[in-house]
């Protein structure tokens, strides 16, 4: 290869480089904390209230919107598709095996509604979503974190997109799922941090259990939920201490043998992950921080912004195209 040819293939990398940083940047900037501030002023406090009241009543709302929140942002980014309900023709995201668990839709809807009376076609399902997440997350001792809004939703959903990491996988299989989306390993190990307040149906680790238990989880309570779960529908916290709080016991238990899933264990068994899992485990407040992060880093993974997409009027169906102000 001649100069003039290298030279020409370098101008044309570094075109490319400069092309996909104007982008990030154009998105980021188009994001922004209180983008609603002048356009609907209340929508914060809207989401808020209604969050507050479902969390006085039902405290795993939390653990159900970290869900819902990571299935949306995994698949097509943040642009609530798994809130497109499925049609005689075709399935939605909301159909697909992962998702059949997941729940809050309702209150989502209810924060829609609400905010279609005060600011009709303003306020986007993606951000309701993000800001629902957040203030739940808070709710539960968790950081109560400045989050950008300005997305838009997305005008796609099908079940055939939807591709999540598994309960069972390795840490180099799980972590090629977050490189994907531009997360990186810390970010991967934080945001798993979100299992503080989950839980799992026993089908996903009964094989840990019986008919040879595993040897990297603690004998008690291998031995616990066995007698849990003599049905496989049946059910078990994945932090068994603190169930209903966000904060850094998971870590603590999974350093003590004590992780319910392959990925929550496999977190303190693979060397590249294992320090982090320590200082979490050490520092409530470094992993505090760095949910934080990741929590704001995830919520803008492919985000729709500016005229893209369209601000749905029901969150569970595209606007009628007669309606949408879409650029293609």
């Amino acid at each position: 290869m001649n100069i003039m040819k290298m030279k020409m293939i370098l101008s044309s990398l570094i075109g490319l480089l400069l092309f996909y940083c104007c982008v990030i940047h154009l998105v980021s900037a188009q994001l922004q904390v209180g983008f609603y501030n002048s356009t609907c002023p209340q929508t914060e406090t809207i989401v808020r209230q209604a969050v507050q009241n479902q969390f006085n009543s039902d405290p795993s709302i939390t653990a159900a919107l970290l869900r819902m929140h990571f299935h949306d942002c995994f698949v097509r980014g943040c642009d609530a598709s798994i809130l497109i309900k499925s049609t005689g023709s075709k399935k939605s995201e909301r159909e697909a095996g992962p998702n059949k668990t997941v729940r809050g839709y309702e209150l989502i809807d209810k924060i829609k509604k609400t905010l279609e009376t005060s600011c009709p076609s303003t306020v986007s399902c993606a951000d309701i979503i993000t800001l629902a997440t957040r203030d739940s997350v808070a709710l539960a001792g968790g950081p109560n974190y400045p989050i950008p809004t300005g997305r838009r939703d997305g005008l796609i959903s099908n079940i055939a997109d939807v591709n999540l990491p598994g309960p069972s996988l390795t840490i180099p299989q799980a972590l090629q799922f977050f490189t994907n989306k531009g997360l990186t390993l810390n970010d991967m190990v934080t945001l798993l941090g979100a299992h503080t307040v989950g839980i799992a149906h026993c089908n996903f680790f009964q094989g840990r259990l019986s008919p040879v238990p595993d040897k990297t989880m603690d004998p008690t309570l291998a031995a616990q939920l066995l007698k849990t779960c003599t049905k496989s529908s049946a059910t078990a916290f994945l932090d068994q201490n603190t169930s209903f709080s966000v904060d850094n016991e998971y870590y603590r238990q999974i350093t003590l043998r004590k992780g319910i899933l392959t990925i929550d264990q496999e977190l303190t068994l693979d060397k590249s992950s294992a320090p982090i899992v320590t200082s979490f485990a050490a520092n409530k407040d470094v992993f505090s921080q760095s949910f934080a992060n990741a929590m704001i880093k995830m919520a803008n993974i492919d985000v729709l912004v500016g005229s893209a997409g369209e601000i749905r009027k029901n969150c569970g169906v595209f606007n009628q195209k007669a309606n949408r102000k879409v650029v293609n």
